[in-house]
């Protein structure tokens, strides 16, 4: 007896049906069949059926002789299911990685309940995920299992069929079964979820529900929709059969008027001419269940009377009051708008602030956030401001004021501050006065093409508008480097008149200043387990790829290592989404510094994302996952070959990738002497002061004299915490030991400068 039973029904999904059969079959929990039915489907769905059949033992092909339904050729799979719980899954839809392995996994943690209700997303046809909004209500918080009663909140998430497992000793004991007809799970998912004695729930995305473009069979036109008062009978029929559940009936009474009024008020479902008799057979239906007391809303009230006129002129009325208001709306911000600008050009013609300086970042701090502090350190006579939109508050350092986007203040700012900082540009509109000095500070050692390299690399450049850049560039006065590599890379791709300040990454010289007690209260914040390896997992943005799917399987990485690893899961920021769920996979796409995860973790698994130049500097182990490196160059393109010259390990697969950290390659000798060589090459200014360096020059105009940069060898950045732990223990067996010899000092190496 397999533990799973999915049945999926099949009907016109030729073009849908294999990505769903194999999301299926390619689960890492394999004790399953999967029941395929075919409705009598006139296009290809049967042949794509019996090819399945023919290649896995697990699939058991069901054809109809007719067309019955979704409902009851789900009915047909019910009765040949053999498994311990009953999956149902539409044929245009996929299950997640991963996704049976979670649901086994939590049916044994609630001792088998009747039902498990899962999260699911949204997928759009141009490459959009969005999860379940009410995904809070499958918190796993809390005693489980349980009734409904007891989270009766559960009858918010979207009443479907395919959003839960259930056990079948208990569909069989009530005799469930689906009617024929639109909102067929209606009757099904009501009393499966009033009946069942042990629910559970699991806040996990299994499935991926796909939103065609042209929308699915209940947002076409037809007469059909009227079945769904038939749907609503059965579901009080079921309840009147039984005392017990009456408690329910005020429930489920406004869940049925809500769920009239959206299909009466969506645009495209009811037949022209048919919205009255919708709205009398409403009336009929809320005469015969009313509750005497229930509270409802005032287009419950409209359905309820019948009152279809009325309905309808509110209808317009609140449309036109719409239109009206969008109109208000953007008269108002045109006026703004132009306020905005005279009150720019006013400020123009003031006076500029000496003691003034604005900064910004595309992403967190980074090196704005260092050089502003330092700015305040080094030269406390300038005021500081730092730009960021309401979404981003939280990436503001606490000392600067804040400025919000396209207000007054923020005008005002850009058009009298002496020091103008990013780290990408400010403003199209940004007029750039004799007196104003901008500091560029780039986004890090660039190992992908960048600025007029992008040329030729339209899957990378787009829509680039390279005049335009150009013009941002001739605003530069400074720009900041790394490293020569980056000095002569920034040079040629964005040719201007600026100067190169060849001085180091501000932004890292927080390695350098970090104690061990940093480290360990970083680590506590995240809850990274004590005594466990925190790997931080941050990929880069694939120009060439609609959408951004990781390339690893993060919870299948952990489970093979074990308990002793976690993963920081870091997506980039474009990514937008997260990279993967479990007890030993930490979400930090939403920390506000980088380099705060960076002191926190103990190696970086990465592809071809800039973070490795950074994580250089801390001298911990670096995995770089090269899978699609061929494609990857191809598309972006890249300075140099990161397999030749790699900070570490190299992975070319997953498989491979988890072997390097199984065997404790990733932290080996090897890997210490590649990372060694790609320190030397990309980290040679890094000592913790590159933000000094910069302030004194740009804003002290100290031209000699400044710090002068602490070799490689006599860097002591902070170790991590497992490093730390293994160096004590060591430390502790070896005490008897006499101490080694210190290595000399050599001379100290100068900071560059070129234009």
């Amino acid at each position: 007896m397999p533990r799973f039973s999915v049945i999926v029904p099949a009907y016109k999904v030729q073009a849908y049906l294999s990505e769903c059969l194999e999301s299926v079959l390619s689960q890492s929990y394999a004790d399953l069949e999967l029941i395929t039915v075919d409705d009598c489907s006139p296009d290809a769905c049967s042949a794509i059926i019996d090819e399945f059949a023919a290649r896995d033992a697990r699939v058991k092909p069901v054809h109809l002789a007719e067309n019955q339904g979704l409902g009851r050729a789900r009915n047909a799979g019910i009765a040949v299911a053999g498994g311990d719980y009953l999956v149902f899954l539409d044929s245009d839809d996929t299950l997640t990685p991963d996704a049976l392995r979670s649901v086994a996994d939590r049916l044994e943690e609630t001792g088998q309940p009747d039902v498990l209700v899962y999260d699911y997303a949204r997928t759009y046809w141009d490459g959009r995920t969005v999860r379940n909004q009410l995904a809070g209500q499958l918190s796993e918080q809390g005693p489980a299992p349980f009734r409904l009663q007891d989270r009766p909140g559960l009858l918010g998430v979207l009443m479907v069929a395919w959003n839960k497992a259930y056990r079948r000793g208990f569909v069989e004991e009530h005799g469930f079964a689906f009617p024929p007809g639109y909102y067929e799970d209606t009757p099904w998912t009501f009393p499966v979820l009033m009946t069942a004695e042990s629910i559970a729930t699991l806040d996990r995305v299994c499935v991926h529900y796909r939103q065609r473009r042209q929308g699915n069979i209940l947002g076409t036109t037809s007469e059909k929709h009227f079945d769904l008062f038939e749907q609503y009978d059965r579901v009080f029929a079921y309840v009147e059969q039984r005392p017990e559940l009456a408690r329910w009936r005020p429930e489920l009474y406004r869940r049925m008027v809500e769920h009239y009024a959206v299909v009466f008020t969506r645009r495209g479902r009811l037949p022209r001419g048919s919205h009255g008799d919708f709205l009398h057979r409403a009336r009929a239906h809320c005469r015969r269940y009313r509750v005497p007391g229930a509270r409802l809303r005032l287009r419950h009230t409209l359905v309820r009377y019948g009152l279809h006129r009325t309905f309808r002129a509110l209808r317009l009325a609140s449309a036109a009051r719409r239109r009206t208001l969008k109109s208000a709306v953007k008269l108002v911000r045109a006026l703004r708008s132009g306020m905005l600008r005279l009150h720019y050009r006013i400020q123009l013609r003031l006076p500029l602030r000496g003691d003034r300086a604005v900064f910004a970042a595309s992403w967190g701090r980074r090196d704005p956030g260092a050089l502003e502090e330092a700015f305040r350190t080094h030269a406390p006579h300038i005021r500081t401001a730092w730009i960021a939109r309401p979404g981003q508050q939280h990436t503001v350092p606490p000392g600067p004021r804040r400025l919000r986007p396209g207000t007054a203040a923020y005008w005002t700012a850009l058009a009298r501050s002496r020091y103008l900082v990013h780290d990408a540009g400010f403003e199209r509109r940004l007029r750039k006065r004799p007196g104003q000095v901008f500091v560029q500070t780039q986004q890090g050692t660039p190992l992908k093409r960048m600025g007029l390299d992008l040329q030729e690399h339209p899957a990378a450049a787009r829509d680039t508008d390279f005049e335009e850049l150009l013009r941002g560039v001739d605003q530069w006065d400074y720009v900041l480097s790394g490293n020569r590599h980056s000095t002569l890379t920034w040079e040629r791709v964005f040719p201007g008149r600026y100067t190169t300040l060849e001085y180091g990454s501000p932004r890292n010289d927080l390695f350098q200043r970090a104690t061990s007690a940093d480290v360990a209260r970083l680590r506590e914040s995240l809850g990274i387990p004590e005594g466990t390896v925190a790997i931080l997992y941050a990929p880069t943005y694939r120009d060439h790829r609609r959408t951004q799917r990781p390339l690893l399987d993060l919870e299948r990485i952990v489970r093979r290592l074990g308990p002793r690893f976690v993963i920081l899961a870091r997506p980039h920021p474009a990514h937008g989404g997260w990279l993967g769920e479990g007890t030993r996979i930490i979400d930090v796409g939403g920390h506000p510094s980088v380099e705060s995860l960076c002191l926190a973790s103990d190696a970086l698994l990465t592809d071809y994302s800039s973070i490795m130049f950074d994580y250089a500097d801390l001298d911990r182990p670096i995995v770089v996952h090269t899978a699609d490196w061929e494609a990857y160059r191809a598309a972006r393109g890249t300075y140099f070959d990161l397999r030749a010259f790699p900070p570490g390990a190299v992975a070319r697969s997953e498989d491979e990738l988890i072997d390097i950290f199984a065997t404790g390659h990733w932290r080996g000798s090897r890997s210490a002497q590649l990372r060694a060589a790609f320190r030397e090459r990309f980290c040679p200014y890094d000592d913790g002061r590159a933000a000094e360096r910069v302030v004194r020059r740009v804003v002290l105009g100290e031209t000699a004299g400044l710090p002068e940069v602490v070799p490689l060898a006599q860097r002591k950045p902070v170790p991590s915490a497992a490093s730390a732990s293994a160096s004590a223990s060591a430390a502790s067996t070896s005490a008897h030991r006499p101490p080694a010899a210190v290595p000399q000092p050599s001379g100290a190496r100068p900071v560059t400068e070129s234009r």
